[in-house]
């Protein structure tokens, strides 16, 4: 059996190991169409070739920008890097000018898109990137030349000599990818992750995803284009586990009950939107349906691993599961047995719930730089801890800074940024590569993140607030979708608020609160008292000085394509500071 030291080792190693049938599915017009591991080596082959004949080399670079996970990426992958070439995934959500600044900053020679809307926007920004040849779609756009004309080109054979050349030559610590760091300030920055970066944490992170091999349906839904879900593809492949593609997030529930997985990724905000989706059912159910309903709602918001609570509780979880947590695994497809969950701090709430009901969530962290996991729990042999980030992952050296700092060293730790010493310099010190996040390790080696070291403020008192978690258990609130906690320099700490929408409308309702539209809505007297209430409850967690005192409602829904979030769904701060300013300014009674 080959050793895997590259990336594109992954898929061979499939094919000798144990081939799928299924190794990558992707629904087409309705139905889902499969690709065997065979074919998917065989057609990452021909785009080689293809791509040798249209002049690329090594250290050349080829851009994928594609609004959905699918097929096609994965064989696109594999044909750059076999020839020692880099791939450049791209966010589709950001702006042309951020489009026009990756594909000139990276010099991609090739950009191959998902569809019209991505086409569009590279269309518009191609004149201003001389490096940029030509463009390419998977789906059939007008206008557009389609990818299956380079794997025609690809067809003729003749050449795969030359492409087992150049794959000969390719070693573990060259790099593979350049991914664009979505940045909640500034330009994007590019990360260079090396083939062992990421092939070491795909197999480290392995031993922690407690399946059996060639017998696991994963669903895939989180962008590509960021390391998380790209690690797990290659961790999927290297354990022979099937990947279907969702076919987008509008889509997910049903996509769940059609190809029923076994593991899937998720970050906490779709866990909580799940959550909540399933409480307001709960909501609608009445008599004794309603009271089992929340009964094992309690029972599951007390789970703790490994039967920490004792026989009692055992009993009561054991009957929890029979009659309410086995159909809401039902609704996710019946088989879901693990749910990786990372990006963003996951609140102990959901942890402890969704296990409860033996959908095992299990949090994890890292960032782009490091490939990206760091620590992640895991079920077995004591792995799991409920409000950590896991044990860290093998061959991992953390250690904590005295100012709190999460440090690590490890085979993960990327290369550097992109033409950009100084800001390598700036984090990979002494060795180590140093986070921005503040944490600790507790005594069974467990690691817990307590927040960003650059987020973290200090008001006019001199206090230090710590957003995050405020932010996270502000957010068990069903009335609140997003909240951003501010004051640094201020003199208390405050908080800008998106409200659940369709859980305040559905509220409002049944209050006989009526209203036009959502701008109305938020300056409601009864509509905030019941917001103050929410707030009062929260911050009976804090210490007086942390306590948020004001809040201020938004009419919009914040979002990817509006600015508020990045693609990972973490807060642009400045952009959402920016705009709502004026709410800013009336906390802190400025006039604007």
């Amino acid at each position: 059996m080959q050793e895997i030291t590259r990336l594109f080792d992954f898929p061979y190693f499939q094919l000798e190991k144990f081939p799928l049938d299924n190794a990558l599915v992707t629904k087409y017009n309705g139905e889902w169409v499969t690709t065997s591991t065979q074919e998917y080596v065989d057609k990452a082959n021909a785009i080689s070739r293809a791509l040798l004949r249209m002049g690329i080399g090594a250290n050349d670079k080829i851009a994928l920008i594609s609004m959905t996970n699918r097929t096609e990426w994965n064989i696109m992958d594999i044909g750059v890097l076999q020839l020692g070439a880099q791939n450049v995934p791209i966010y589709p959500t950001i702006s042309e000018e951020d489009y026009a600044y990756v594909l000139n900053h990276s010099e991609s020679k090739y950009c191959f898109v998902s569809c019209a809307e991505v086409y569009e926007k590279v269309k518009a920004i191609k004149a201003q990137v001389p490096s940029l040849i030509e463009v390419y779609s998977f789906d059939e756009v007008p206008g557009c030349k389609n990818w299956e004309e380079v794997l025609e080109l690809g067809a003729d054979n003749s050449n795969q000599n030359e492409v087992e050349k150049l794959k000969e030559v390719v070693k573990a610590d060259d790099l593979a990818t350049l991914i664009y760091t979505s940045g909640t300030t500034g330009k994007p920055k590019g990360v260079m992750l090396s083939h062992m970066n990421i092939v070491s944490n795909a197999l480290e992170s392995s031993e922690r995803l407690p399946i059996a091999d060639g017998s696991v349906r994963a669903l895939s839904f989180l962008p590509v284009c960021h390391v998380y879900e790209r690690m797990l593809m290659y961790l999927y492949q290297y354990r022979s586990v099937a990947i279907y593609f969702a076919e987008s997030l509008e889509t997910i529930s049903d996509n769940l009950k059609e190809t029923e997985p076994h593991v899937m990724t998720a970050v906490p905000r779709l866990l909580e939107k799940v959550y909540d989706k399933i409480i307001a059912k709960g909501n609608d159910l009445s008599g004794i349906k309603k009271k089992l309903f929340f009964w094992a709602v309690k029972v599951g918001l007390r789970f703790e691993p490994y039967g920490q609570n004792g026989w009692w509780y055992e009993q009561q979880l054991k009957w929890a599961r029979k009659l309410i947590f086995s159909k809401w695994k039902a609704g996710l497809g019946g088989n879901l047995a693990l749910i990786a969950s990372g990006s963003a701090a996951l609140q102990p709430r959901l942890a402890r719930i969704f296990n409860a009901a033996e959908m095992g969530v299990m949090e994890g962290y890292g960032l782009t730089e490091t490939s990206p996991v760091i620590s992640v729990n895991d079920m077995r042999n004591g792995g799991f801890k409920i409000g950590t980030v896991g044990r860290p992952i093998g061959r991992t050296d953390v250690k904590i800074a005295e100012d709190g700092e999460i440090c690590i060293k490890g085979p993960q730790v990327m290369l550097g940024y992109y033409k950009d010493p100084e800001k390598t310099a700036e984090v990979i010190k002494d060795g180590y590569f140093h986070t921005g996040d503040i944490g600790e390790l507790d005594a069974d080696g467990f690691l817990k993140i307590t927040d960003r070291k650059k987020q973290m403020f200090k008001t006019s008192g001199g206090k230090y607030v710590a957003p995050q978690l405020l932010e996270n258990r502000f957010k068990q609130s069903q009335f609140i979708e997003q909240i951003m906690v501010v004051g640094e320099g201020e003199k208390m700490p405050a908080a800008i608020i998106q409200p659940n929408y369709e859980f305040l409308y559905d509220w409002a309702d049944k209050n006989n609160i009526t209203f036009g539209e959502n701008s109305d809505i938020v300056v409601n007297d009864q509509i905030l008292a019941k917001y103050q209430e929410e707030v009062d409850l929260a911050n009976e967690s804090f210490a007086k000085w942390e306590k948020v005192k004001q809040f201020r409602l938004t009419p919009d829904v914040w979002s990817v394509d509006d600015g508020h979030l990045t693609p990972t769904m973490k807060l642009r701060r400045k952009i959402i500071k920016e705009k709502y300013i004026a709410l800013y300014n009336d906390i802190y009674g400025r006039r604007t």
